[in-house]
Parts: C-alpha cells; structure tokens; sequence
C-alpha cells in the first residue's frame, strides 16, 4: 500500500517546477492542487520548506506580486536577493513585470 501524499508534499512538487527567473503565486498553486482556497496554506508549506533545498520558495509570492514570505528566509533581503540573482527586479518588496514574469502551474504542467 502506497501512501497518499500530504498537501505540503504536493505543494513542494510542483514549486520544483517554477522555472528560474519565473515567479508564481501561492493562490496559483492552490487552485493547481484543486483547493482554491487554501493559498494561506500553501503559504505555510512554503514557509515550513527550508529543510528542501530543492524548492525554490523564493519563487512563491503573494496574488499581487508581493514578497509577503520574505521574513521567513534567513536575513533581511534573502528573498529579494534570490529574485535578483534570477534577473527579476523587485522594488519596495514587489516583483515588476509581474504578469510577464507569471508562471501559472494549471497551464504549464497540464
């Protein structure tokens, strides 16, 4: 017997795809996962995701382009810096460009 796995493990899955340079939004994966209204929680899984290398949290930001987790990396700028080394510009805690920049789970891994 297989166990089924947990939401934060479904959420980590598909934030490993969000491409680099790429941003998504925690509501975007939320309703990826067909449960629209747990964008919060998927916010919690980001923050509880330090221990995976792998996922690429700093990627996850709020529906307005937002940086609400950034105080949940280590630093005062960590997100921001991470975001920059990728070549997105954030001002005042904001991507710009973001619906260019917009990578939507339901379209790209459907």
């Amino acid at each position: 017997m297989v166990a089924e796995k947990g939401f934060f493990e479904k959420v980590y899955e598909i934030a490993r795809h969000i491409p680099y340079g790429r941003i998504t939004s925690y509501g975007a994966i939320a309703k990826c996962l067909g449960t629209a209204g747990s964008a919060r929680m998927v916010g919690w899984a980001m923050n509880s995701s330090g221990k995976f290398p792998d996922v690429p949290a700093h990627r996850v930001v709020n529906r307005k382009g937002l940086l609400t987790g950034k105080h949940h990396f280590d630093g005062t700028n960590l997100m921001q810096q991470l975001l920059e080394s990728e070549g997105i510009e954030v001002i005042g805690n904001q991507i710009q460009e973001f619906e260019k920049l917009f990578w939507n789970p339901i379209k790209e891994l459907s």
